[in-house]
């Protein structure tokens, strides 16, 4: 829904994100909260070509499953300036990593433990959310759009709002058949 999100509460999700653990515990995830209506349109316009770059137009499913998720998907593109507001979760640097595996994980472990933080505050609140990045496919048209200095990089986007439908336990597969013992093949 269009409702607004209190201020307060915003910031209190970003108090809970910012208890995740950082690499070094550097704490350098940093946070854009977007909420003005021509900010919102600009950022579901770069969505939009970002996810066109990223993933074309996909065949109609047939699968139920598939089917359910390319309706949430075209809903998300077609609609995402109406949501309330928008987290650009962000790392800031000292100096940029090398383009490495190594270089990754190490901004990937300082920056997608606040935004899993975030998701299930939000979550806990009552608040629907998801986390996106094919932005990453227009970063430096993100960057300028926001202001986003050279120091920092922009690795997801949030959009969230209250639920327009139902809002329940989420389905999941069982966890055993995720879980490899003691190996690969265990």
């Amino acid at each position: 829904k269009p409702d607004d999100v209190p201020e307060d509460l915003l910031r209190r999700l970003i108090e809970a994100a910012n208890q995740a653990p950082t690499a070094s515990n550097n704490q350098n995830t940093r946070w854009i909260i977007v909420r003005d209506a021509d900010q919102k349109q600009k950022l579901a316009d770069l969505n939009r070509e970002a996810r066109l770059n990223a993933y074309g137009t996909p065949e109609p499913a047939t699968d139920p499953a598939m089917v359910r998720r390319q309706a949430a998907s075209k809903w998300h593109t077609e609609n995402l300036q109406h949501v309330p507001a928008h987290f650009i979760a962000c790392i800031e640097f000292e100096n940029q990593p090398p383009d490495t595996y190594r270089g990754g994980v190490g901004t990937g472990g300082s920056v997608w433990p606040a935004v899993q933080n975030l998701l299930l505050a939000a979550r806990a609140e009552g608040l629907g959310t998801v986390m996106t990045t094919p932005q990453a496919g227009v970063v430096e048209t993100l960057r300028a759009e926001l202001g986003i200095p050279d120091h920092a990089t922009p690795v997801a986007m949030i959009p969230l709002g209250y639920p327009t439908e139902r809002f329940g336990p989420v389905n999941r597969r069982p966890a055993d058949e995720f879980i490899h013992w003691d190996g690969w093949s265990g």
